[in-house]
């Protein structure tokens, strides 16, 4: 028996209990009250009491810790996040925002992977750009979240916006377009979050800052008229194979009329992309009170097919795509932020 979610914002809502099971888990529906999307002071909401606690933060997963590093003066100017799949991405756009914003290094220096100790994520600064890799899926995402917020918290940055810049499958849109996300919706086809903690599912609303959107989007149109910009939602499913509905995995109990059902409803509700970060993404952004922003390249039409079989050349070109319409943005905002001064 499903589960529903259709009886407003009440805060408990039993699940049906298994037969295998001794108790029925409960859901938690977190209210969307105003304090949950932008910050008063531009900071970063930690939201963890339990952080007041800790002499010092060992932030374990970029080697980095309140304890050993002057955060103030490593980060204090950072301005924008810059996160991607791959550490071989993020330090290929680490170099492009280096060339592009005119970043001069000390003589004889260059760029390096602030965290390689740990050997998990890759990250670079650029002047008031940090550039990170969060690896694959939604639960590799969380965790490099969770570090950079707290990062951002005790180096007092300000007015930070974060983008997620990667790849997707497009739904009715053309491969190599740039996806701007408006919205994001989960596998159930609902903008929310869904999290089990502590024997709760614990349910977050993945809200897209649709204002920082539309900025980015027309910055690009004016500055890259090239491309073929769409906007739209993006759907985040829990995996490559059977959440997204494809055919080629090594198990698949539906039918191809089924698929193509399920990507034209996908199609009919707004949804022009997916992938598998985005209501993470944007539900701890949301709660956060931090502005964020998804840019996808679509690497091929899922209503054609499920491979990804474009060459290779082709395929690195489009992957500098929302690189280009990201830092178009920051050095637009840049500009403003120096005019201002």
């Amino acid at each position: 028996m499903p589960v529903s979610f259709e009886n407003g914002m009440e805060n408990y809502e039993p699940l049906p209990a298994a037969a295998d099971t001794v108790a029925a888990a409960t859901v938690v529906r977190e209210q969307t009250a105003d304090d949950r999307s932008e910050c008063r002071d531009g900071r970063v909401q930690l939201r963890n009491p339990h952080l007041a606690k800790l002499g010092s933060d060992h932030l374990y997963h970029l080697a980095l810790s309140t304890a050993t590093h002057p955060l103030v003066e490593m980060f204090g100017d950072v301005k924008f996040v810059c996160m991607g799949g791959t550490p071989s991405r993020m330090e290929q756009f680490a170099r492009l925002a280096k060339q592009e914003l005119h970043v001069n290094l000390p003589t004889g220096s260059d760029l390096c992977d602030l965290s390689h100790y740990a050997g998990r994520y890759s990250m670079y600064k650029v002047g008031p750009v940090l550039s990170v890799s969060h690896g694959m899926g939604a639960p590799s995402l969380s965790i490099l979240l969770h570090e950079v917020f707290k990062l951002l918290h005790y180096a007092r940055c300000r007015d930070v916006v974060i983008f997620r810049i990667g790849t997707s499958g497009g739904v009715g849109v053309p491969p190599g377009s740039v996806v701007v996300s408006t919205g994001a919706v989960n596998g159930l086809l609902r903008e929310e979050l869904q999290m089990p903690i502590l024997g709760k599912l614990v349910i977050r609303p993945a809200k897209m800052d649709v204002a920082l959107a539309e900025e980015i989007v027309a910055e690009a149109r004016r500055s890259l008229p090239e491309l073929n910009l769409v906007t739209g939602k993006t759907m985040c499913a829990d995996d490559f194979y059977e959440g997204q509905g494809r055919l080629d995995g090594s198990f698949c109990d539906y039918t191809e009329q089924e698929k193509l059902q399920f990507l034209e409803k996908l199609h009919s509700i707004g949804v022009v992309n997916i992938e598998m970060e985005a209501t993470l993404f944007a539900a701890m952004c949301h709660h956060a009170g931090i502005k964020g922003a998804i840019v996808c390249v679509t690497l091929l039409n899922r209503l054609k097919g499920d491979q990804i079989d474009t060459p290779k050349s082709v395929m690195s070109e489009w992957q500098l795509r929302p690189q280009h319409v990201v830092l178009r943005f920051i050095k637009h905002r840049l500009s403003d932020l120096n005019a201002s001064t």
